[in-house]
């Protein structure tokens, strides 16, 4: 009897040391299951399972995350303002139907739009876009050698981008753009330059950009849209271009920014041909350069700037016209190599500090 008993305890235990353990294996799979459930179950919204994404994508979207995005116009609560900004927006997306050849308000401008440098009204990320503008204005500028506000940055714009005549300040269409381009800004702290604002950088290339294959470039990925004589696409009621000239007398002069190769490079590089931005990029680094040297090597209006740079040793290191405080040529400055006009700079940079 007393065997048999022990033998029944012993059965008992073991028992309950099964159920223990299987209730501590349930356990850690149910905490294993919570903290991948994604992974097990896939997204309930979608009825499907997801895979996880791969550990650089996450870095990615935060990435992403971060850059500026223009606030709505609609959320503006004053009707009188909200016209007004929305009057702005359409003068810089339409600028040559209201200020172009053919303007029903003036006619002061090439027939290009804002947007055409602006992409998306001013909006789009890495897309020269507006978001920093009301932040970092009024600030000093090097070019004009003085600190300048929001109006002489527009009219610095209808001057050079669009080859014509500043607006009146106080004129309703220059009233209407600043309130446009403030608006865009109000999501943006003072003093602070967006994320995502002006052109994504561009690693410079250790040769000169090359025109003649860039001209290679832009008969592949461009001229479908701007022509082969660059001239662009007009409405058929010719009051603003569909696809904008890039040389010629209705382009832009050689003093707008995107004279400058390295802009022009940026520019096209996260941007053109139609379609791409800088997640999803059509030209490679090189054919981004090269074919900014070609559109830069073509005929276009002048406008005579005799007070820009006043101190010469801020000028850019791609200005594409002399004197320079340095020692190398004109045509090296305007198609590079840039890295040792660069490399330069900083070595004087660095010895005028030291100096101080």
């Amino acid at each position: 009897m007393e065997h048999n008993s022990i033998d029944e305890e012993i059965k008992k235990l073991s028992r309950q040391i099964n159920i223990l353990i299987w209730v501590l294996v349930l356990g850690i799979v149910v905490f294993v299951v919570s903290l991948n459930r994604d992974f097990f179950f896939g997204s309930l919204t979608s009825g499907k399972i997801e895979t996880p994404t791969a550990g650089i994508a996450p870095a990615a979207e935060e990435k992403k995350s971060t850059l500026w995005e223009a606030p709505d116009v609609e959320t503006i609560a004053d009707a009188a303002q909200k016209e007004k900004v929305k009057y702005g927006k359409e003068l810089i997306a339409h600028t040559a139907k209201y200020l172009g050849t053919k303007g029903s308000v003036l006619q002061i401008s090439n027939g290009m739009n804002c947007q055409n440098c602006h992409l998306e009204a001013g909006t789009k990320p890495w897309g020269n876009n507006y978001g920093s503008v009301a932040s970092l204005y009024p600030k000093f500028r090097a070019r004009s050698g003085t600190t300048e506000n929001i109006y002489k940055r527009v009219n610095d714009c209808f001057e050079r981008s669009l080859n014509g005549k500043a607006l009146d300040t106080m004129g309703n269409e220059m009233q209407a753009i600043k309130a446009y381009i403030e608006f865009l800004g109000t999501n943006v702290e003072k003093g602070k330059k967006a994320e995502g604002s002006g052109f994504k950088d561009l690693a410079f290339m250790d040769r000169a950009a090359d025109p003649t294959k860039g001209k290679l470039v832009y008969e592949q990925k461009c001229q479908s849209c701007h022509q082969a004589d660059g001239q662009g696409q007009l409405l058929a009621d010719g009051s603003e271009y569909s696809f904008p000239p890039l040389w010629g007398k209705n382009s832009y002069n050689d003093g707008a920014g995107l004279y400058r190769i390295t802009n022009f490079a940026k520019y096209v590089k996260y941007n053109m041909p139609l379609g791409a931005n800088y997640e999803n990029p059509q030209l490679t680094d090189e054919e981004a350069w090269d074919v900014a040297a070609f559109i830069n090597s073509q005929s276009r209006p002048h406008i005579s700037v005799p007070k820009d740079w006043p101190d010469k040793s801020k000028k850019p290191i791609d200005h594409p016209f002399g004197p320079y405080a340095d020692k190398f040529t004109e045509k090296q400055h305007k198609y590079g190599p840039w890295k040792p006009i660069d490399e330069e700079r900083k070595k004087m940079e660095a010895m005028a500090k030291k100096s101080n």
